[in-house]
């Protein structure tokens, strides 16, 4: 299995920076096809431009998120059919920024993942503590939880999603897990998903806490991370493509 490094470009972007980056990217590949998956989540008015920008590259896109419905009365939500119009392979679901803003349940975060499986786009499942529960000794049990919900509601597809630990605390705030506490609830999450499906090896699980090109290497390095979840670094594609680098 191929590490998988993924950029979340959040609230971020315009139509002029994006195509500089994304060029800036391709020409930092040089036409060749690295030795990892890539992908870019990007704000939704901007997948119809990625979709150009990035159609026929090694470049996957999707997007940050996906409604739990299937359309009708939902203002300003956008349908896992509308990202397929996009040819999107990825849908962030359960960032910690949505269950914190949006009020966003392990429950709903749960049909979002079924919604996403069943029109084909992977589902990238963000689990992950705050620092009062980690201070409590709650990681392992609030990480297990919130995949468990998951891993119920998507039943015998378990082995097609994408997983991200991604500590509440150390997201934004330039404060990463060390490799150590990484790896560690990394393994938890291993070990939930071989519960689960009898091809745990095909599940990336990801490390999305302050990923950056410094740290990368150390986080790839432990035996059950398989790629990142990248915020502020996916914005520069001299930090990206060095932390695509480092997972080789």
């Amino acid at each position: 299995m191929k590490p998988l490094i993924a950029g979340n470009w959040k609230m971020n972007g315009s139509l002029v920076a994006n195509e500089a980056l994304v060029k800036a990217m391709l020409d930092g590949l040089g036409g060749q096809t690295p030795a990892v998956d890539m992908a870019l989540c990007v704000p939704a008015p901007y997948l119809a431009q990625l979709q150009s920008l990035l159609t026929g590259s090694p470049i996957a896109w999707g997007a940050q998120d996906v409604s739990s419905h299937e359309q009708g009365a939902y203002t300003g939500e956008v349908s896992a059919t509308m990202l397929k119009d996009f040819a999107c392979r990825y849908a962030i679901v359960g960032h910690s920024e949505r269950r914190q803003h949006h009020g966003e349940t392990d429950l709903l975060v749960a049909d979002k993942a079924k919604v996403a499986l069943a029109h084909g786009i992977t589902p990238i499942v963000c689990v992950g503590e705050t620092l009062a529960e980690r201070e409590a000794d709650q990681t392992e049990a609030v990480v297990k939880r919130q995949l468990a919900a998951v891993i119920h509601a998507v039943a015998h597809c378990t082995s097609e999603i994408v997983v991200a630990y991604e500590p509440v605390w150390a997201i934004g705030t330039g404060k990463t897990a060390s490799p150590e506490q990484a790896q560690q609830v990394h393994a938890v999450l291993r070990a939930q998903i071989a519960a689960a499906t009898q091809h745990p090896e095909r599940v990336h699980i990801l490390y999305g806490g302050s990923m950056n090109a410094a740290n990368a290497a150390s986080l790839l390095a432990q035996p059950d991370i398989d790629g990142g979840l990248i915020g502020g670094a996916s914005l520069k594609a001299a930090d990206f493509l060095q932390i695509v680098a480092s997972a080789r």
